[in-house]
């Protein structure tokens, strides 16, 4: 039923005080006073990377003194439309920025040093301690960004054997461990009252669940430390066991490659560098011929030319491609979670200006599914079975392992690092709900553990006998990037992009005349996402006459015309008129003149 002018102008009356339900804004949470560090006392801040898996960022504070660890930032996915990457919220340190002494990156890889451009700024510039390939990786993004100051670097290495003074109450030491890029670290933090260590991004290589010799040295500096509090990696907690030892995959891998007839097609994430060296010596061992494919694999690569970590005489552009026998081919390349227009993608569905896939070709997916990706990977993959070549993923064939350790690897490492505190990091909340869960088990007391979230704040108090969550927290709003602004998002905003996205727009133009109220002539309706105009003809009749009869309804008769009113009144009866027809909730964008 259409509703009548005098329904109109009893709804008038307090039309401009109300919302629609789904619109309602709920008032931002006034900010937390927190309170001021005490004396002899640790305070931990988690500003990212303990409700998801990225972003990673953690603030370490004593007296006078604040130490930084990572500045990473995290991917976006269809609940952030339009956002290029999210960051760490860095207001509490932009409060203290003159306490900052420095900032620690555990490893090269974005989600650990993406934010740097963003928000070095912010922080004061303050030097930043790295192993030198994460240096390197750093330069190399911050060539995007030439308007901002040099950074100061202090490259560092874990064998040294003095610690670095910071300050006369804290010092830095680095030790080394496995992950899946090269110079990964581990952070200790020396305090008056022990140790605060940072696993960063951890496995364990192994042998069918026996840890390498090296391992073993590794973790052998934890015997005869103090360790007060460890934070470490959550990411593969709930999968149990140990992964496939990295050595196992390049062996399974480098006998696909011995007996392949044709061209070798890698995918592989471009951040496992260490993999990604070891295919240029497997490519070398039997005169195969090397090509990069992806602009970050292409960039990575150039690292590792620069550092001189292994041969890469043999590399040679794409478009000679043609030049060699298929059998002497090895391709690297980046798609493997089937990006739109990465260079599997572009080979998988004809698009590639040099590659079409042929029966002879063998394809490796050295890569796990990132998860969110899961779509985007099966379209890919369809797309590569419609070819003849052999496809083989980590799901048939031991090609991939992850750079996060399971289950079994944390629970070793636990166990190498005799401690007194424990806090799970980097990781959704339920990973980081597990790994306590495991701290327990293995005999950590539930009150020397904590699971924090964004934005927590703990302290070390007593001299370092007990461990406190504050009912007050740091700012943990999203910080987000978009085009050139970096700052805070409006959920409305993100909201009307999801309905953009889901349920399209209507643009009524209506033209009234000033002095009678009444239309001029037929509103003017322009749709995007909505309805095909064209085949909707009965439905936008409907339309117009209910935009004539609410605006009419509101302008006949009033001296000055309240357009304001006027609009309010479209948006409401379009959009509950279009819902009862179509059961969507389009966008409505009134456009009234005066004429």
């Amino acid at each position: 039923m259409i509703p009548t002018q005098n329904n109109f102008k009893r709804g008038l009356r307090h039309k401009s005080m109300r919302r629609r339900a789904d619109n309602v804004i709920q008032p931002k949470k006034a900010p937390d006073i927190i309170p001021p560090l005490a004396p002899e006392t640790i305070r931990i801040v988690p500003l990212g990377g303990v409700e998801e898996v990225g972003r990673n960022m953690t603030a370490i504070e004593y007296g006078n003194d604040i130490i930084v660890v990572d500045c990473g930032i995290q991917f976006t996915d269809a609940e952030t439309p339009g956002v290029d990457f999210i960051l760490p919220n860095t207001k509490y340190l932009e409060e203290r920025v003159s306490k900052i002494r420095a900032l620690v990156i555990t490893h090269g890889h974005l989600d650990h040093i993406g934010g740097i451009p963003y928000l070095i700024t912010r922080l004061g510039n303050p030097p930043i301690y790295t192993r030198e390939f994460g240096s390197l990786m750093i330069k190399k993004r911050q060539e995007e960004f030439p308007h901002l100051a040099p950074l100061n670097f202090k490259i560092v290495a874990t064998d040294d054997k003095a610690a670095v003074a910071l300050t006369p109450d804290l010092k830095l030491r680095f030790f080394g461990l496995t992950h899946s890029i090269p110079d990964s670290t581990g952070i200790i933090i020396e305090t008056p009252f022990g140790d605060i260590v940072n696993t960063g991004d951890v496995r364990v290589e192994n042998e069918n669940g026996v840890p390498a010799a090296k391992e073993v040295a590794q973790y052998s500096i934890f015997k005869n430390r103090n360790t007060l509090l460890l934070t470490m990696d959550s990411t593969g907690i709930e999968k149990p066991g140990f992964s496939p030892s990295e050595d196992h995959i390049l062996k399974t891998i480098d006998r696909i490659v011995a007996e392949a007839p044709g061209r070798v097609i890698i995918a592989t994430f471009a951040s496992q560098v260490e993999r990604i060296i070891e295919f240029f010596k497997t490519a070398k061992r039997y005169g195969k011929k090397v090509v990069i494919e992806g602009r970050s694999m292409k960039n990575n690569v150039d690292m590792i030319k620069l550092l001189n970590l292994t041969e890469t005489d043999h590399v040679i552009p794409v478009d000679d491609i043609e030049k060699y026998p298929g059998n002497k081919i090895l391709m690297i390349a980046t798609g493997g979670q089937g990006e739109e227009f990465s260079a599997l993608m572009r080979m998988s569905n004809k698009s590639h200006k040099f590659v079409k896939l042929m029966r002879t070709d063998t394809i490796i997916l050295s890569s796990s599914i990132i998860p969110g990706n899961e779509k985007a990977i099966a379209k890919l993959k369809d797309n590569l079975f419609r070819h003849d070549s052999k496809i083989i993923t980590y799901l048939d064939t031991d090609v991939h392992t992850s750079g996060h350790g399971k289950r079994g690897e944390l629970e070793w490492i636990h166990k190498q690092i005799p401690h007194h505190f424990f806090m799970p990091v980097h990781g959704h909340h339920y990973m980081l709900k597990q790994h306590a869960e495991l701290a327990y088990l293995l005999g950590d007391p539930r009150e020397n553990v904590i699971v924090p979230d964004n934005g927590s704040i703990i302290e070390i108090r007593d001299k370092g006998q007990t461990l406190v969550r504050l009912p007050e927290r740091a700012p943990s709003d999203d910080v987000v990037v978009e085009g050139f602004s970096v700052g805070d998002i409006s959920e409305v905003l993100i909201r009307d992009r999801k309905m953009l996205a889901d349920e399209g727009f209507v643009v009524v133009v209506a033209m009234v005349h000033n002095k009678t109220g009444r239309l001029k002539k037929s509103p003017d309706i322009i749709s995007r996402g909505f309805v095909y105009l064209r085949e909707s003809q009965e439905l936008l009749s409907e339309v117009r006459h209910i935009i004539k009869n609410s605006i009419e309804g509101i302008t006949v008769g009033m001296n000055p015309i309240n357009f304001d009113y006027a609009k309010n009144a479209v948006n409401e009866d379009v959009a509950r008129f279009l819902f009862q027809k179509t059961a969507k909730k389009p966008i409505i964008i009134p456009v009234i003149l005066s004429v």
